[in-house]
């Protein structure tokens, strides 16, 4: 269970107020990008997103998008956002995100990702020694790939719901 127990828990990245990033010594934010930040189905940052980037940039945080998916879906996402982005990452691989991480000059010590999947955000970032912030899904609907992770996941979020391993990220505001 512990390599799929994230440091914090949130609903949803919106509700999470900067001042809980800087307070914890983060300073770069690997954001997972499908149902993490907007459905699969979302092709470009929606108001809401773009407003909260603006908001994590005004307090000196360094958002990136760190993605398994496509390269042309990232890239335009985070050009539109302004922001690096990591793609092809192969979560809940570490190492080509350590190597991208190595490339971008960023201390992994420095890192939160950010993602609504346990299977893949939550096991990449503890293999890699990276705290990790696990939120709902934003949307009912994944892709077929994302369905079958799910089926594995819902027993194991249960779990950590019923043993109090979900540590809201507000007890630590």
């Amino acid at each position: 269970m512990k390599r799929f127990t994230p440091t914090f828990y949130a609903n949803n990245l919106y509700e999470i107020d900067p001042k809980f990033f800087v307070k914890n010594h983060v300073k770069v934010l690997l954001l997972d990008l499908d149902n993490t930040l907007e459905s699969y189905r979302v092709k470009t940052p929606s108001k809401r997103t773009i407003d909260y980037i603006k908001r994590l940039k005004a307090n000196g945080l360094r958002p990136v998008i760190t993605s398994n998916n496509t390269g042309k879906r990232v890239r335009t996402y985070a050009k539109d956002l302004e922001i690096e982005f990591l793609a092809f990452v192969n979560k809940p691989f570490k190492g080509r995100l350590l190597r991208k991480l190595r490339a971008l000059n960023i201390n992994p010590d420095d890192c939160l990702i950010i993602g609504d999947q346990m299977m893949t955000d939550v096991q990449c970032g503890n293999s890699a020694h990276i705290r990790t912030l696990l939120t709902e899904k934003l949307v009912k609907e994944d892709p077929i790939r994302t369905k079958i992770n799910r089926l594995f996941e819902k027993p194991l979020r249960a779990r950590l719901k019923k043993c109090g391993k979900l540590n809201s990220w507000k007890n630590y505001l």
